[in-house]
């Protein structure tokens, strides 16, 4: 596999007071008219996150076709899971067109950094609006995940929908800097609103490099089984770096990191980071978007897979 980098596509310029920086977590969905909307989030200058969106020509992802300018999902009231960001991380497409687009919310706290829980927002016309589903996160705590159930790609099939997402409830000390670890994880639900308190682990950590996955990305192939798309935080460097896994089922990963096809390169918007990257098909196209450096400060990217 090998991906040929485009460069990249967009970074706000301040022109909206909650566009004041950063474009992360690149989530696209087709809109079906020769327009690629990727929803993504950008910071405000309290560094308070809202997802809004860019649209990209399908032919070509480097032209920009619109940026919104509002958010299409806020943060929420005070107090609760979602009051001090939202970023996406899912758009899933129904038979009856709704679009459910899941989004993690962000809640700082006192005795650890920060708690990341799941909330949905649907919306009725192709992805135009959204309307919160709920206030409360439709993945919430449990147990075993006491802190983070979170960065999740959803895919409908055969009447159900399936989860991989991150959970975990640990912190420790790394350096002078306290950073989460997680594990990545596997649920089901029949409407995908009510999902089990427990996920099964899929994918674990190697704990001699690594301490945290980011938001994993599945694929169907055309021949079958899946490919799984995800970015991995390393004990051994600061930024993230892509990695690359192959099932048969969706449950047992064989991971492959080293056929990414795609790394930092040696100097500009991605030499210090890869991570978020988020694969779709258009035509005969394959993109990938992702983010470079600082969690999508130097905006968002996108390549193309070499055939």
């Amino acid at each position: 596999m090998e991906w040929r980098k485009l460069g990249v596509v967009w970074r706000p310029e301040g022109a909206q007071a909650w566009q004041q920086s950063h474009a992360g977590l690149p989530t696209p969905y087709d809109l079906g008219d020769g327009r690629i909307r990727v929803f993504l989030y950008c910071q405000d200058r309290d560094l308070i996150g809202r997802v809004g969106y860019v649209d990209v020509d399908a032919g070509n992802p480097l032209k920009v076709i619109a940026v919104s300018r509002t958010p299409v999902v806020d943060i929420g009231v005070p107090g609760a899971f979602d009051d001090h960001g939202v970023v996406p991380i899912s758009v899933v497409k129904l038979p009856d067109k709704r679009v459910f687009l899941y989004y993690v919310g962000f809640e700082l706290c006192r005795t650890i950094r920060y708690r990341l829980f799941t909330g949905l927002a649907i919306s009725e016309d192709n992805g135009q609006s959204f309307r919160k589903y709920e206030e409360a996160p439709v993945l919430d705590r449990s147990t075993s995940e006491l802190y983070f159930r979170c960065g999740g790609h959803a895919l409908y099939e055969e009447g159900r929908f399936r989860l991989w997402y991150i959970g975990g409830r640990s912190w420790f000390n790394l350096g002078l800097k306290m950073v989460p670890l997680y594990d990545m994880k596997y649920l089901e639900s029949k409407d995908g609103l009510r999902w089990g308190s427990t996920g099964k682990t899929i994918m674990s950590l190697n704990p001699e490099r690594e301490h945290g996955f980011g938001r994993p990305y599945v694929i169907p192939r055309p021949d079958g089984g899946y490919e799984m798309y995800y970015s991995v935080r390393g004990l051994e460097h600061q930024g993230y770096r892509l990695g690359y896994a192959t099932s048969d089922d969706g449950l047992s990963w064989r991971r492959r990191d080293g056929e990414i096809g795609i790394a930092p390169a040696a100097e500009g918007w991605d030499s210090e980071a890869q991570s978020f990257p988020a694969v779709m098909s258009v035509g005969c196209q394959q993109y990938m978007f992702y983010n470079g450096n600082n969690f999508g400060e130097t905006g968002v990217g996108v390549a193309v897979r070499v055939q």
